[in-house]
């Protein structure tokens, strides 16, 4: 009695041998895409290359996970259109089937993070109080640990050496995590050591929230803080006034009377 339950309960092998089978088969794709599109800058086991003169073509990628590679093909940053100092975002190059591909041979490489779902920032099952605790919290996290980079507000800015710190308004939730999670480019990594998983999905709903915030002061100008808001009040502010006060002079009413002896012709 007892192996028949086993046996009418318990996970057959063969649907064990055929999950394996299909895992391998995605690393395999995986690894066909990594060959063509990445392994020129990352080498064919993704062990990194350097050029002759010591700089690095392009990172190893042995531990950085599937998040990782999610994160950077999501996002159109990799592959790299030309070399630079820091990969834009743009539209991606592969189809979603070929980016779980590529991620499943680079996490074959070593461990590492894995792609998160969407329960690991979702707010869903929450009640309206603590959705606000939610944002209140990540909103101490974010200007914490964030805004010298990204922003009060989270429109991104400057960084050394050419560098910059994107618009993470504009992101997906799930590439936030990720790069919470990964610490692309100068980011560092908020592993869940650093930021627990509760702790990442609240900064993300604070990010949410700047969205359905209105200006209550008016223009915004890109919320780039107080250079831009300086430039504007001189260059468009001061501008206007100089302009006014020259129009004034320009038409103020002048006198025809001549001075006195002064002869006409």
């Amino acid at each position: 009695m007892t192996g028949g339950l086993y046996s009418a309960f318990a996970p057959s092998q063969q649907a064990a041998a055929d999950q394996a089978s299909a895992d391998e088969e995605l690393v395999a794709q995986g690894r066909e895409l990594f060959l063509v599109g990445c392994a020129f800058c990352h080498g064919k086991n993704g062990e990194g290359i350097e050029t002759s003169d010591g700089q690095q073509l392009g990172p190893v990628l042995v531990g950085v996970g599937a998040a990782a590679v999610d994160f950077q093909v999501g996002t159109g940053r990799m592959p790299l259109a030309a070399p630079g100092q820091q990969g834009p975002a743009k539209k991606q190059a592969y189809s979603d089937e070929e980016r779980e591909a590529l991620a499943a041979y680079v996490a074959s490489l070593g461990p590492g993070p894995a792609i998160p779902s969407e329960e690991d920032w979702s707010l869903d099952g929450l009640t309206e109080e603590e959705q606000e605790e939610a944002v209140v919290r990540g909103g101490q996290i974010f200007l914490t640990n964030c805004t010298a980079c990204h922003n009060f507000a989270g429109s991104g800015g400057a960084m050394p050496e050419g560098g910059y710190a994107p618009n993470v308004r504009e992101t997906e939730e799930e590439y936030v995590y990720e790069a919470l999670l990964t610490g692309p480019g100068q980011m560092p990594s908020f592993s869940d050591g650093n930021l627990s998983q509760t702790e990442k999905r609240d900064v993300i709903a604070y990010l949410n929230s700047i969205d359905e915030t209105p200006d209550y002061g008016g223009f915004s100008l890109g919320s780039l803080g107080p250079v831009v808001d300086g430039a504007v009040t001189w260059i468009v502010g001061i501008g206007v006034l100089v302009g006014f006060a020259v129009w004034i002079a320009a038409h103020t009413t002048r006198t025809d009377r001549k001075k006195k002896g002064q002869v006409t012709t």
